[in-house]
């Protein structure tokens, strides 16, 4: 398998693993390779992919629904939440949350975009972003961006810096979380075909932020 390309891993029931498990992703999704240490030597072999995975709020998976009421007292939810490490959820670039879909919504004729228009549109920020990092060994897409990259092609302004430094008070970010964030603003700059990150790519990317620190413990 060529590096410019990787598998999909998802994970569903997330915090039904065992931690030690989850423990041993944070290295691959951070350097795209798996480290096996022996007495005499050791061997790296290339695993970047790409991680999915979902759970529920709570074991009851009721917590924060409008129409069921949760059964699980806090320090119950607070166990379950905390089978997810912090280290391993700064490694995930988009924390979604899922609420009930009304039944007005499942009922409605109306459709959303088509794939078709979604499917050019990110294939354009993917040819953005291989000219970008065009002789550049290693990186293919914005996620594979490190240091060097990320201050040289995630370049924001003074709003947007303002934004990142209250959302870093908040949430107690951690620098790996607002690396990402950077990433993040900069893939939807592309998806929007804007050669600038924008205050609002930076504000969409904080968003995808719900699970950490503060709001998550």
């Amino acid at each position: 398998m060529s590096l410019s390309h990787h598998g999909v891993l998802f994970l569903d029931e997330l915090p039904e693993f065992k931690r030690n498990v989850l423990e041993v992703l944070r290295q691959p999704l951070e350097d795209g390779g798996v480290t096996i240490s022996r007495a005499v030597t050791s061997l790296s072999y290339p695993a970047r992919f790409m991680l999915t995975a979902a759970m529920n709020p709570c074991p009851c998976g009721f917590f924060g629904d409008p129409v069921n009421e949760c059964t699980c007292t806090p320090p119950k939810i607070q166990k379950y939440r905390s089978r997810i490490s912090g280290p391993l959820l700064d490694r995930i670039d988009l924390h979604l949350e899922v609420p009930r879909v009304k039944y007005k919504e499942l009922a409605s004729q109306e459709t959303g975009e088509r794939s078709e228009v979604i499917r050019k549109r990110v294939n354009k920020a993917r040819i953005i972003q291989q000219k970008r990092f065009q002789g550049r060994k290693g990186i293919f897409c914005n996620a594979h961006m490190e240091a060097k990259e990320i201050k040289e092609f995630c370049k924001i302004g003074e709003e947007s810096q303002d934004l990142i430094k209250l959302a870093i008070t908040q949430l107690g970010l951690s620098a790996r979380a607002y690396d990402r964030i950077l990433k993040v603003s900069r893939t939807i700059a592309d998806l929007e075909e804007k050669p600038d990150i924008e205050p609002a790519h930076v504000s969409e990317a904080i968003g995808y932020r719900s699970l950490d620190r503060t709001l998550w413990m």
